[in-house]
């Protein structure tokens, strides 16, 4: 193999990008031509980002509107501000409803409908097979090559998957009709350039299996490769190439595995038509593809790679950055340029057992290959080139003419999927990076566009404006941020929970006491936390409180309240700091027991885990906050200061579907702002309570401030509420309890010296709005998630969906379809979406109001499909309910969804606002006056728009409602602390013989 002279390289590279724009001078890509309504938008869309935003967004909801009325109502709720920087043709369709300007606005905006249809076809090859062919026979006819996909991701049911198969099955029947009639380009053979297949197929492995993810990687796998090989087959049947894209991040080492799999199967090892795509702009890319090539070379099979640099980067980033995870793209677009070259280095390097498909408009990288390969020796049968059909017709006809070897990748297929990849496109050449707008939109120097891309590095480096200083929080401890959530993508993080569901069963059976001022406490009566799962497995035997252990628990608490409400709130919090630390490292034992406890699927356990540590975190830094006397006024001779001091002994009563996150939260509000705390967990999650007991002890918290109660509520419920030493009662539960727990506080007890505080969060009847204009792939995954994630057993669960007429039905028919094609069993194995319900008990409860709503309405889901064993209940859903019936007012806390329905916004949210509860809701809109009208309207504690029902984070979705779904403020938010604590203010007079020192903040001396 040659070896390359880096330094003397770059300057045949410019060279060549020289020769190569001035073959191609005074040409511009079609999306360019300001001539046609596309080049005006795209001019429109750079000069403006206002109108970019709108626009696209418009692009992406304008397939779901479906008459006139919506297309009209949206073209003004985008374009129709005065105001905005808006193309007088756009704002003139969005103003014209006046009389005659009526008949004017419709022409106007069926123009504008067929003008943007029209963009999405320059990037499609065809909406049918039959137009694919057609396309793809005019290409070959201009001496290009092709890579037929069909459009399309992330399917939501298994029915869909089949169906997109069948769409793959059908092109290539098209395409069988008829590509025998093909001459081999540029040599008339039965191969194009005298080595490579005719057929050429792109396959998304995301689009084959409904339920791939990444924490189920096997299963991933096996589900989209009964899929994938059918279509492989009919491709080796037809001498044809497949190609496996590369997709989102979550999707890499699904991708990377079914590769190695297909390709490595005894059936086609001797077939070596197969690639598979990376992405440059990912970290990992290096290592990835040097791991593939070395698994090449052990295997001794040929591979081929297709380089791109990807077209994922804003979600990505957004992505990494809502969870805490490390941004995993390069966040500089010329290290994205850096790695296309170093990378095209390493495979063209390997040339003899990896053929290489360059992917690129970029000049400067298409001449860093072509220069590359010169120097390597590289055949010209080892490499190709690649670009977007409908994109860069100056870049492919200079490519045709340089390297012959030019590949267009057109993708084919409806129009709804076609504007999603529309919008990608759009966004890819409007951004401000883009080569294509650089070189033909703006008409860039030819230096600084071939210059090498560590240079422009360096530079868009150097001229970086330092990084503004980490915010601080109080008392000089870094500001408060959530926990990351944790990412099942890396490998260390499946084997942390697999490793530590085995390290949990080994603690099985064993005797859970109580703890009471320090001391383990055992009782002769003891209650069996069993995994709903499998009830014969026991979990712990817990020890249970009786009268007696109450009221010393009592005591304990009443009497280490005198000296921990002393002590001065940066120490109080410093504990809850430590706590938070211990949480941190036993996380995922500490989620497994959830998993097996509760019958929590893996994620939602670790974001259980996780909200506990915010909320020890946040609770403490607010503690600090609120823990320095205030000045209230500034008259001079006199201080008054104001501050709080702990109400006293905290009843803590939790609940079991969040077992460690609401428990360690309420107790951390109580304990932090001076109280001493009862604890009583409930009696389906007492192992995972008893945690919470050894963290605060391993974090130093004084014996007695944190006592651990577990028993029978009505054994020792009602001490523990009306005993007159309590003085507030924290509460996670049901609303018959919660209401029952104010009725008893209320009543004062003999030696009772305060009013009782009651602190109640007492579920909801939530209910998530489908507007006619809703994305249905965003909504319907937001649904299933609210509604059946942990079994629906949330406070905030989707137990209601408002769906509008004229998207009811391809609404209902996709949501029950995706409805039956989760995997439901045991939580501890990650393939499972739904699990148990949390006991018997549950079950029985689920069961009777399945029966209450296929009395109501018409079932049409009821998954029957469960296992025997286990506390499993029927994932249903209900349709043709009304806001009157059970169903539509009673919370069922399992997974029962009643589908109703509304004829417009207006009578959807009265159908939403008709329960007593308030506490959540959602609405999946792309109507900006909807989406107003929902905040204003849509009354309840927490509100999401475009996302579902669930799933707050402490002080971003500060968490609580109102009505019969709670009292008090919100958990997680900056309120929450005041209701543990008694405000106090103290008034000094400090003057003396008519002198008065100047204090901070006087203003009447100068």
């Amino acid at each position: 193999m040659a070896a390359i002279d880096t330094a003397a390289l770059n300057p045949k590279i410019i060279a060549r990008g020289k020769e190569f724009f001035q073959s191609i001078a005074g040409e511009a890509p079609s999306i360019f031509n300001k001539g046609w309504w596309t080049g005006k938008v795209m001019d429109w869309a750079m000069k403006n980002e206002d109108f970019k935003v709108q626009m696209f967004r418009f692009v992406d909801v304008l397939p779901y509107l479906t008459t006139s009325e919506s297309l009209s109502r949206h073209i003004e709720e985008y374009f129709g501000d005065k105001d905005a920087n808006i193309p007088d043709v756009l704002k003139w369709g969005a103003g014209k409803t006046g009389f005659g300007g009526g008949l004017v606005a419709m022409v106007l905006n069926k123009a504008i409908r067929s003008n943007i249809e029209g963009m999405a076809r320059q990037f499609i090859i065809g909406e049918k097979a039959s137009e694919a062919v057609k396309g793809i026979r005019q290409l070959r006819k201009d001496g290009f090559a092709f890579v037929i996909d069909l459009l399309g991701e992330a399917p939501l049911n298994e029915k869909e998957c089949d169906e997109y198969m069948q769409g793959y099955m059908e092109v290539l029947a098209g395409i069988q009709s008829e590509y025998k009639k093909w001459d081999g380009l540029d040599t008339g053979g039965e191969l194009d350039w005298g080595h490579a297949p005719k057929i050429n197929v792109a396959v998304k492995p995301s689009a084959f299996f409904s339920q791939a993810k990444a924490v189920d990687v096997a299963g991933s796998v096996e589900g989209i490769y009964r899929r994938v090989e059918p279509i492989y087959r009919k491709i080796k049947e037809m001498g044809g190439f497949m190609c496996i894209d590369m997709e989102q991040l979550k999707y890499k080492e699904i991708t990377i595995e079914l590769y190695k799999r297909l390709r490595s199967a005894p059936e086609h090892r001797d077939y070596p038509h197969l690639g598979i795509v990376f992405q440059c702009y990912l970290k990992c890319t290096d290592v990835d593809v040097s791991e593939m090539i070395g698994w090449a070379r052990k295997e001794n099979l040929p591979i081929s790679i297709r380089l791109v640099k990807g077209a994922y980067w804003d979600s990505e980033t957004v992505l990494a950055k809502q969870n805490g995870w490390e941004v995993p793209v390069y966040t500089i677009k010329a290290e994205s340029d850096m790695a296309h070259e170093r990378i095209a280095r390493m495979i063209l390097e390997n040339h003899d057992i990896c053929h290489f498909a360059c992917a690129s408009h970029n000049i400067r990288t298409i001449s860093n290959v072509i220069e590359t390969a010169k120097a390597l020796n590289v055949p010209d049968s080892r490499y190709e080139f690649q670009v977007l059909y409908g994109m860069a017709e100056p870049v492919r006809k200079g490519l045709r003419n340089v390297a012959k070897r030019v590949r267009l990748y057109c993708p084919y297929g409806d129009l709804i999927p076609g504007m999603a990849y529309l919008v990608r496109r759009l966004l890819e050449n409007t951004a401000n990076e883009s080569f294509l707008r650089q070189s033909f939109a703006e008409g860039a120097e030819l230096e600084r566009l071939l210059e090498n891309p560590i240079a422009t590095r360096d530079r868009e480096v150097a001229a970086k404006k330092a990084p503004a200083p980490a915010k601080m929080g109080p008392a000089g401890y870094p500001a408060f941020a959530n926990h990351a959530n944790v990412d099942f993508t890396v490998p260390a993080a499946r084997a942390g929970m697999v490793n530590a569901l085995a390290k949990v069963r080994k603690d099985f059976g064993k005797v859970y006491p109580l703890v009471i001022g320090g001391k383990e406490v055992k009782t002769s009566e003891m209650l069996d936390s069993y995994n709903p799962a499998k009830p014969a497995e026991i979990i712990g035997k817990v020890c249970q409180a009786g009268v007696k252990e109450t009221q010393d628990a009592l005591a304990a608490a009443k009497k280490a309240f005198l000296e921990w409400r002393n002590v001065e709130p940066l120490e109080r919090a410093k504990v809850l700091f430590k706590a938070a630390d211990i949480m941190r490292r036993d996380i995922n034992e500490l989620s497994a027991l959830q998993v097996l406890e509760v019958g929590k699927q893996w994620d939602q356990a670790h974001a259980d885990v996780a909200e506990a540590i915010d909320f020890l975190e946040y609770y403490g830094r607010e503690m600090i906050r609120l823990g320095s006397p205030r000045r209230m006024g500034n008259a001079p001779g006199e201080v008054n200061q104001y501050f709080y001091q702990g109400k006293g002994v905290t009843a803590v009563i939790g609940p079991w579907n969040f077992p460690l996150a609401i428990s360690a939260g309420m107790a951390a509000a109580a304990i932090v702002c001076g109280n001493a705390v009862v604890y009583k967990p409930s009696g389906l999650s007492s192992v995972i309570g008893f945690g919470i007991a050894s963290i605060f002890k391993e974090a130093g918290l004084p014996d007695g401030v944190f006592n651990f109660l577990p028993g029978k509520g009505s054994v020792m419920g009602d001490v523990l509420v009306e005993h007159p030493d309590v003085s507030v009662i924290a509460f996670t539960g049901s609303m018959e309890v919660g209401l029952r727990i104010q009725e008893k506080a209320a009543k004062v007890q003999p030696g009772q010296v305060q009013c009782k505080k009651v602190i109640a969060e007492m579920g909801g009847k939530n209910a998530i709005i489908i507007d006619d204009d809703a994305d249905l792939d965003e909504a319907i995954t937001g649904v299933l998630y609210s509604a059946f994630g942990f079994q629906g057993q949330k406070c905030s669960a989707c137990s209601r969906v408002i769906v509008l007429d004229p998207i009811y039905e391809r609404f209902v028919s996709r949501l029950a379809e995706a409805a039956k094609s989760i995997k439901i069993g045991p939580s501890e194995d990650p393939a499972n979406y739904m699990g148990p319900v949390v006991d018997k008990a549950a079950q029985q409860n689920v069961l009777k109001y399945i029966d209450i709503a296929a009395g109501e309405g018409k079932v049409l889901v009821k998954r029957t499909d469960i296992p025997a064993d286990g506390c499993y209940a029927p994932l249903t859903i209900v349709e043709g309910i009304n806001k009157g019936h059970r169903i539509a007012q009673e919370e069922v806390f399992g997974p029962v969804l009643a589908v109703m329905r509304a004829k417009n916004i207006d009578e959807a949210l009265d159908i939403a606002n008709s329960t007593r509860f308030a506490l959540t809701g959602a609405i999946y809109s792309r109507s900006p006056k909807h989406l107003e009208k929902a905040r204003k309207e849509f009354r309840v504690g927490n509100l999401y728009l475009n996302k579902g029902s669930t799933g707050a984070m402490v002080e971003r979705h500060a968490f609580g409602g109102f009505n019969m779904s709670g009292v008090g403020s919100k958990s997680g938010g900056p309120d929450y602390l005041l209701q543990f604590m008694d405000p106090r203010l103290v008034s000094e007079n400090t003057i003396r013989r008519g002198f008065a020192p100047v204090e901070e903040g006087d203003d009447w001396v100068a």
